[in-house]
């Protein structure tokens, strides 16, 4: 019986688990849609939830309890001005996560996580706008 086991540990350590999750979240407010393996997508749900729930809230310790999690200011920042607003009727069920067949090396199952009502043109945006900025440049 598996009582009482409440998370997948991914064959990790609890600081590289956790440093893990906040890459992801990170990651997923960014882009609002990222593909990744499917016990990951499915552990990262619960922490992107209690993402925009917090996001919701808009308060300043909710903004801190945020900020501690993810290690990008830029992060917080859309997460509360972007993320919480959008969100704010919607009682849950944030993020979904659609499985998205097998990867070709070791046929681990993928995924792909993403916002419910995403912003389609958000993934890759901080990218291209990287990438013109340093064609500015040179």
């Amino acid at each position: 019986m598996r009582h009482a086991r409440g998370y997948r540990r991914l064959n990790r350590t609890h600081e590289h688990r956790k440093a893990l999750f906040c890459n992801m979240a990170g990651s997923l407010i960014e882009h609002e849609q990222i593909k990744t393996t499917l016990p990951k997508a499915k552990e990262l749900r619960p922490i992107i939830e209690k993402m925009i729930t917090l996001a919701k809230r808009g308060d300043l310790h909710a903004r801190r309890q945020a900020a501690s999690k993810l290690k990008q200011d830029a992060y917080v920042a859309k997460l509360f001005d972007v993320l919480g607003p959008r969100y704010k009727d919607r009682q849950g069920g944030y993020v979904r996560v659609l499985k998205a067949g097998f990867r070709y090396g070791d046929m681990a199952p993928m995924a792909i996580i993403e916002f419910i009502d995403r912003d389609a043109d958000a993934k890759g945006a901080g990218d291209k706008a990287r990438v013109a900025e340093e064609a500015l440049k040179d």
